[in-house]
């Protein structure tokens, strides 16, 4: 691939938004491990890693299915956060890997460590390294719980060998992980692959599977519970679970029980959305806005009505928070919406229209995607707290709009041939807004409309 189309690549692949980069990236690994379109995936993941990761770390961990530190990591794949947003409960650094990996080696296994890579370089052309992995992920584990046990002698002075305070925060949870690899996976394998409706039914086969011993601890309980709302269609439902347990929608009782974790955990995930919703509207990608919106909608509609939340309370100011943030993000774009279109749209005097001025075309494919964006947000507006300002702002839009259109088509009917083309360009641009506000059938008659304005301008012209 040439240089230019890389740097195309890598510019798409940095407007995704951090959770859409991690799913890419996450699927694209398991594609490498299976031996599908290897060349592909490997391109991809080169600059998803620069992007998330970073280019200096990215030249240390190359994309190779047989890394040692890809396949002693593996079981923690459905766990890693891939961004600089704070983790919750049941989620891992991705970054906190390679520290961790390089103190293995170095002095935490180093022995077990050799032996993992001379296993796998024996086992290359001779088939499965599972039992290979198997076996050095339990020797890890038990060197990473060892290190950080609080009765360990000199316990900072090791930790501090490990890495800086986010990877120790991650050293304990990635340790008991590892440890309970096979109970994870028997949990995973008694899930469906999606929950479309997690009703009664299905959370009593949830309840069922989680009944592990060793997935029931406090350090274990969060990620079992994250594993479960992967599977969800809606993950916000995973608070159903902890009000299963408590039998009741009371906070303090829900909040009682070692399920109450799920509802942490829900707010985390609907707080992330929030976060890349914002991000993404700061830098004016709305491909994403519909999907971020419906679920931030349902999940705090969902919480607000399942859960009997305290105003004053930690989850119910977190569930406040997320409301507002979102409605503040929404608010300010919606406002601004009108004033954008109306820059493209005003009818200018002759002589106030220089000769070969031109619209961008950019411009108008903004304002369409934010009128569009508009739209959706009327969808959700009750629940977002943005009723009022979105209502107002779609109606003005459509009015403007449709006096502005007949009146640009009016203008192509006269006036200066030599701001003509300037007109087309704002009527393209007004019937492009139609289309979006009206639909296509009212776009169209706009669109004869001008055709027959320009016609019968030049006809009427000809018989002069």
């Amino acid at each position: 691939m040439s240089q230019k189309s890389t740097e195309r690549l890598r510019d798409y692949l940095a407007q995704l938004p951090p959770q859409s980069q991690a799913l890419l990236m996450r699927e694209l690994e398991r594609a490498v491990e299976r031996g599908d379109d290897v060349t592909v995936a490997n391109l991809v993941l080169e600059q998803l890693r620069k992007i998330v990761r970073g280019a200096e770390e990215d030249e240390r961990i190359e994309p190779r299915s047989d890394d040692p530190a890809r396949l002693l990591f593996r079981p923690l794949e459905p766990f890693l956060a891939e961004t600089n947003f704070p983790t919750r409960p049941g989620q891992l650094r991705r970054a906190s890997l390679l520290p961790i990996w390089q103190w293995l080696a170095r002095e935490g296994a180093p022995e077990a460590a050799r032996e993992f890579e001379a296993a796998l370089a024996a086992a290359t052309e001779s088939g499965p390294m599972e039992v290979a992995a198997r076996k050095f992920q339990l020797a890890a584990a038990e060197a990473i719980i060892k290190v950080a046990s609080p009765t360990q002698d000199d316990r900072q002075r090791a930790l501090s060998r490990v890495g800086p305070p986010s990877v120790v925060e991650d050293l304990l949870p990635i340790g008991l992980v590892l440890q309970a690899r096979e109970a994870l996976e028997t949990l995973g394998s008694r899930l469906p692959s999606q929950i479309r409706v997690f009703a009664d039914s299905q959370i009593a086969s949830a309840t069922d599977a989680l009944k592990l011993p060793s997935l029931q601890t406090p350090q274990l309980l969060p990620f079992a519970l994250s594993l479960i709302a992967q599977r969800l269609a809606a993950p916000w439902q995973i608070v159903r679970l902890a009000i299963k347990m408590a039998a009741s929608d009371d906070e303090l009782r829900v909040a009682a029980t070692p399920y109450g974790i799920a509802v942490t955990i829900a707010l985390h995930d609907l707080s992330f959305v929030a976060a890349c919703l914002r991000t993404d509207i700061r830098r004016g990608h709305f491909d994403y806005v519909g999907e971020q919106l419906k679920t931030l909608h349902d999940g705090v509609r969902g919480l607000r009505t399942e859960l009997d939340l305290r105003n004053d309370s930690t989850w119910g100011r977190q569930l406040t928070s997320v409301r507002a943030d979102t409605s503040n993000a929404l608010q300010s774009e919606i406002d601004s919406v009108p004033g954008r279109v109306r820059r493209i749209l005003r009818q200018r005097a002759d002589k106030d229209i220089t000769a070969g001025a031109k619209i961008d075309q950019s411009e108008v494919e903004d304002a369409a995607a934010l009128i569009d964006f508009v739209a959706v947000c009327r969808t959700y507006a009750s629940e977002l707290a943005i009723n009022e300002v979105t209502l107002r702002t779609f109606s003005d839009l459509q009015h403007y709009v449709e006096q502005s259109t007949e009146g640009l088509v009016q203008s192509l009917r006269g006036g200066d041939a030599r701001v003509r083309s300037f007109r087309q360009q704002q009527v393209k641009a007004a019937i492009r807004f139609c289309e979006v506000l009206f639909g296509h059938d009212y776009a169209s008659l706009m669109n004869r409309a001008a055709e027959n304005a320009v016609t019968g301008e030049r006809k009427s012209s000809r018989a002069g």
